[in-house]
Formats: structure tokens, sequence, C-alpha cells
């Protein structure tokens, strides 16, 4: 069984994750509508957020990598919660600026970050291997669940109360996950030793050299790489296909945002019962593949009705296989790295994609500019398909690897992974 120390872990998962869907998109309101900035203020605080937390995160997640994993959980979910109730307390006094949204873009998503590097590794010490594949599931199920959820009744809160209103709800979600994790009583393993002739950048090196030397790491985030950037791409361009091109209403604009999302709870809720028939490795490449299938059928959405049933069921079967492959992939990473570096790995992916994604959205932008909608989101269902030509079809390289350790790395040893993904 998972245990009650899992059980406080994933209540105050939700707690936050719930909190951060209510406030999906406040920053943006808020510049938009109590700043009056420009659209080009408000793509700048997105770019800012995104890169300037990734200069700050690479670091961190060295300086994470060699420290006990929960009191960093607990002051990144501090953090968050500070700087976004700045933001309501500026406005009470009206001082607040564009400034000030940066700095609280960029805190929170190195805080975010840093969370997400202390969380994967603090998850991998805290469940037995043979119950860590329910467990990520868990967390996707509720991930889905809260998604689907968390927008409308942020919008609900925005009508009626403001956009403060919805930061409000954030800052105490993350509040809540702290004392969450604050009550989980199992001692952590200490953490890996820091040699006395480390060097930051060599460090940080570390944890790029252990992603793209792994046989088994290495094609899967090249394939994330590829499908997150494409699939970002299409984000905006559907609220303009759905809203202009089509000419649907709010009311099916949400629909068609809403409902895909159970595909999502009902993938990952049947994960562990897919795996322990079909075994973990063919599940794995079959909805990595299945996942790619559906974005080609974006650009040829006809209008009306119909054109909503098409968005419907293509979002559905992608998140679908998106819920499948999720915990799968989770599972395999935390098996595949090595303890010593697992924060420096998961903050390694976490940068390269998120500035893979901000490239992606960029070059939709000037894609459409040149080709329409319709044209943008044809390359970008392309280019997710071809991302399934970049998933670790090698068995080898899903079962087993060596990677030597770096000689930066005093106490680790070679990361000899033997799990069967």
């Amino acid at each position: 069984m998972l245990g009650q120390d899992f059980r406080r872990l994933w209540s105050a998962y939700a707690v936050s994750a719930a909190g951060s869907a209510v406030g999906m998109g406040a920053l943006p309101l808020i510049a938009l509508l109590v700043l009056d900035s420009s659209a080009f203020q408000v793509s700048v605080l997105a770019a800012l957020a995104a890169v300037a937390s990734g200069v700050v995160a690479l670091p961190l997640g060295v300086r994470i990598e060699h420290q006990y994993k929960r009191p960093v959980m607990i002051t990144a979910d501090l953090v968050r919660c500070a700087v976004l109730a700045s933001i309501p307390v500026a406005m009470a006094f009206d001082r607040l600026t564009f400034t000030h949204l940066c700095a609280v873009g960029v805190l929170q998503t190195a805080a975010s970050v840093a969370f997400d590097a202390a969380s994967g590794a603090h998850l991998k010490a805290l469940i037995v291997p043979e119950h860590r594949l329910r467990a990520n599931s868990l967390f996707e199920t509720t991930n889905w669940i809260i998604v689907s959820a968390g927008p409308p009744v942020g919008g609900l809160l925005i009508g009626a109360l403001g956009a403060a209103a919805t930061l409000v709800a954030d800052a105490l979600s993350f509040l809540g996950s702290a004392l969450g994790i604050r009550r989980i009583r199992q001692p952590e393993p200490a953490p890996p030793t820091r040699s006395a002739t480390s060097h930051l950048g060599r460090d940080i090196a570390a944890g790029w050299q252990y992603l793209l030397g792994h046989p088994g790491l290495r094609p899967l985030f090249f394939n994330a790489l590829l499908f997150g950037g494409s699939i970002m791409m299409t984000s905006p361009l559907m609220a303009v296909l759905m809203l202009d091109d089509l000419g649907l209403g709010p009311w099916q604009y949400g629909l068609a945002l809403g409902l895909p999302c159970l595909g999502g709870v009902l993938g990952s809720r049947l994960t562990p019962l897919l795996t322990r028939r079909f075994g973990q490795r063919r599940i794995l490449l079959l909805s990595g593949v299945a996942r790619t299938l559906w974005t080609i059928l974006l650009p040829l959405t006809p209008s009306g009705a119909l054109g909503v049933c098409v968005i419907v069921a293509a979002d559905f079967g992608l998140l679908f296989s998106a819920g499948v492959f999720g915990p799968l992939f989770t599972t395999y990473r935390m098996a595949a790295t090595s303890d010593a570096f697992m924060s420096r790995v998961a903050t390694s992916w976490s940068v390269g994609s998120k500035s893979c994604q901000a490239v992606f959205m960029l070059a939709g932008g000037l894609i459409t500019a040149a080709a329409g909608v319709r044209g943008a989101l044809l390359i970008a269902g392309l280019l997710c398909m071809a991302s399934a030509l970049l998933l670790p079809w090698r068995e080898a390289r899903v079962s087993t690897g060596l990677v030597p350790a770096p000689t930066t790395e005093a106490t680790s040893s070679p990361a000899t992974d033997s799990s069967s993904a």
C-alpha cells in the first residue's frame, strides 16, 4: 500500500494544483485589465518569466541535489505564496507596477521549477519501486481532474470578485501545500554529498551530461521537446481558429477545452491496468505513438457543430493517450535516473522543455502570418507525428543503460538502470 505519508503528499499536491488551476492566466489578465498593458508587454511578461527563471533554476538544481528535499519543497511553496499574495496587497494600496508583475512571474516560475526538481527525488525516496506507477497514475489523474474543473471556477471567481481573487486562492493553496508536506513523518534519506572540489558550472553540465548520455532518457527527452513544442504551438492557434475562423461562441470554446480533459483522467486511471496486461514497454510506445496522431485533424476542422465535435474528439484522443503515457514516462525516468542526479535531471528537463516551447510558439506566430492558421496547424500536426520517430524504439535503450558518473561527484557511482519501462 502507498501509506499515510503518500496520502499527505498527494493531498498537498492536489491543494496547490487546484489553486494554480483556478489562478491560471491571472497575471496577464491583471496586466491587461488593471495596468492597461499592451499585447507586447504581456508577451514580454510570459517570455521573461520563462527565460529568467531558467537562468535561476539551473544553478538552483545543483544546490537542491545536495539538500534534504522536503524543506526545499516547503520553502518553494512559501515563496510562491508570498510573491502571489504581494499582488493583491499592492493593488489594494494602488502601488502595483508592470515591473512588480514581471518579478512575480520570474520568482513564481523559478520556485515552481525548484519544487518540481525536489519533489521528483522526494517521491522516489518515499515510494518503493513496485508502487511508483500507481502513485504517478494517481498524481496524473488528479492533475487532469483539476485542469478540467479549475479554469471554469477561476473564470467564475474573476467574474464575481475580479482577477485578484484567484491570486488569493492560488497563494493560499501553496500555504496549504506547505502545511501538508510538513505533516509527512517518514525520515528522508541523506542527500548525496557534494565534493569539496566541485564547481557550479561542471555540476550543472553534469546534469545535462547524465540526461543526454543515458540511452533511454536521451530519446525520450528529444521526443518530449518535439511533441511538447508542437502541442504548445497549436495552443494559441486553436483560440484563433475556434473564435475567429469557425465563429464559435464562448460557451462552445469552453466546452471544446474542458471536455477533452476527461480523456486524460480516463487514460491515467487505466494505465496500471493496461501495464499489467500488456507490459510497460509496449504501452509506453503505443501511447507515445497514439498521442501524436490527433493534431493532424485540427486543420481539417469544418465549421459549425461538426467542427466542435471534431475538435473535442481529437483533443480527447490526444489527452487519453497522453494520460496513459505520462505515468509510465515519469515512473521510467525515476528508475533510470541515479539518486545523485534526480534534481539536476529534472531541472535540465524542465528548462529545456520550457525554452523549446517558447521557440515553437514564436515560430507558430511567424508561420501563421505567412501561411494562415490552418497552414500553421498542419505544420504543427506533422511535427507532432514526427516526434514518434524519437521514441526509444531499441529495447536496450529502455531496459538497460550505463552512464559514467561525472568526476565532480564524490559519492555517486555509475548509473546502472535495469528497469523495464
